[in-house]
């Protein structure tokens, strides 16, 4: 069992006392980025104080050990999600992760009237590189139906995929609705039909267990800093016979195996192939440490907190009878909702007012608002060092909603 209070005492975020508004901080925008505690601080800190070097530059001791490290670094990502080392590959994050798909494999092996099916679920970071790579290959962007609650389901799947279906990207946890997608299922489905499946994780990877080789899922995104990880640093894994086939989306030095003044050029073999120039070493280091902090806490413990956490704040939003839920049924800990008759970033600015931090607006999912039937929509997101007095407070200053406009006089 967790027991947010003690996992704080991590994180110098919360020991900082630090207010907005001149009130104490109440986080609730952990689908946009998380607290780092003090081993993920150490890391990069330590890296620039005493392992400063390049990596696979230099026959010195420093190199060396910094080679070492980043191998180590992909062992604990490996471990996290059950995959082998030479599947995964650093990224900038899971928008350049998907974006490497979708060119190195997307614009390579689509052809004109290939399809690719989406969701309106989908964050803009698994819908733009998709029609990017339509308006370069004449592939079709088509979209799976969503349920009356904005689920995907297998059912609905089915409907929409043929033959002609190549790719199948979808959120496997949704950053809105915050639906978990039946992976598994649908990854049969798409295999059947010939179709791979691409999942951003984002929102999955940091808040349940992930495992690839049961999913059987053919690659899979996510970032470092939803995780408690620095930004500017992710993951893509790809099952590794379709890596080998993929093109890079980038080249430069660390990733070649040779090339000629007549344009010979041969590539290494992933994941280096892919990262190309000087890594994010110390967010690679970050990264490591904040993987094996979470894998310490597990992953199932932080489901199974944030789903008590939903419920709960699902059940006291509804008390306020002033709160407009989007996604109850939902299982993870995202609460989507609007106050009655006031506009989703002027709830916002008053609940900063409280000290409160939630994101307002269309959260990067533009094509939603269709379903939805609204403009905007408040998110309140948590994690395992939320705690439900961090909910009471929200529940607290949405029975006073009406009295946004003080936040704007405060």
């Amino acid at each position: 069992m967790i027991n947010p209070y003690e996992v704080r005492k991590d994180f110098p975020m919360f020991r900082n006392g630090i207010k907005m508004q001149g009130k104490p901080l109440v986080w609730l925008d952990n689908a946009s980025t998380t607290f780092k505690p003090d081993c993920v601080l150490d890391a990069v800190s330590a890296y620039y104080r005493s392992e400063t070097s390049n990596s696979h530059r230099g026959d010195y001791d420093l190199c060396y050990q910094i080679d070492e490290r980043i191998l180590a670094s992909r062992q604990s990502v490996a471990k996290l999600i059950n995959c082998q080392p030479q599947e995964v590959v650093f990224t900038s994050g899971t928008t350049a992760s998907i974006n490497l798909v979708a060119f190195g494999w997307g614009v390579k092996y689509l052809k004109k009237g290939d399809e690719i099916l989406l969701t309106q679920a989908e964050h803009a970071s698994n819908v733009l590189p998709w029609y990017k790579v339509s308006e370069m290959t004449g592939a079709v962007i088509k979209f799976i139906p969503l349920d009356k609650d904005g689920r995907l389901t297998v059912d609905n799947l089915k409907q929409v995929i043929t033959e002609r279906t190549k790719i199948v990207a979808i959120a496997h946890v949704t950053n809105v609705l915050g639906y978990i997608a039946p992976a598994k299922e649908l990854a049969k489905v798409a295999h059947a039909h010939g179709a791979l499946l691409v999942l951003d994780g984002a929102q999955s990877v940091p808040h349940l267990p992930t495992d690839v080789q049961d999913l059987d899922c053919d690659f899979l995104s996510f970032s470092g800093h939803k995780l408690c990880g620095p930004t500017g640093i992710g993951v893509l894994y790809g099952k590794f016979d379709l890596l080998k086939r993929m093109d890079p989306f980038m080249t430069g030095g660390g990733m070649n195996a040779k090339f000629d003044m007549c344009g010979d050029v041969a590539y290494l073999e992933p994941p280096v192939k892919f990262e190309a120039g000087t890594q994010n070493i110390e967010g690679i280091l970050g990264l490591k440490a904040a993987v094996d902090y979470i894998m310490k806490i597990g992953l199932k413990n932080i489901n199974e907190y944030e789903e008590e956490l939903k419920r709960y704040a699902v059940s006291e939003l509804e008390k306020t009878g002033n709160s407009i839920i989007y996604n109850a049924k939902s299982e993870a800990g995202i609460v989507t909702f609007n106050i009655k008759d006031v506009f989703a970033q002027d709830a916002a600015t008053f609940l900063n007012s409280r000290g409160i931090a939630c994101r307002s607006g269309q959260h990067c999912a533009k094509i939603l608002i269709d379903y939805l039937k609204v403009v905007a929509t408040v998110r309140a997101s948590f994690y395992f060092y939320t705690t439900k007095e961090d909910i009471d407070a929200l529940v607290d200053a949405l029975k006073h909603g009406k009295e946004f406009l003080d936040a704007y006089f405060n």
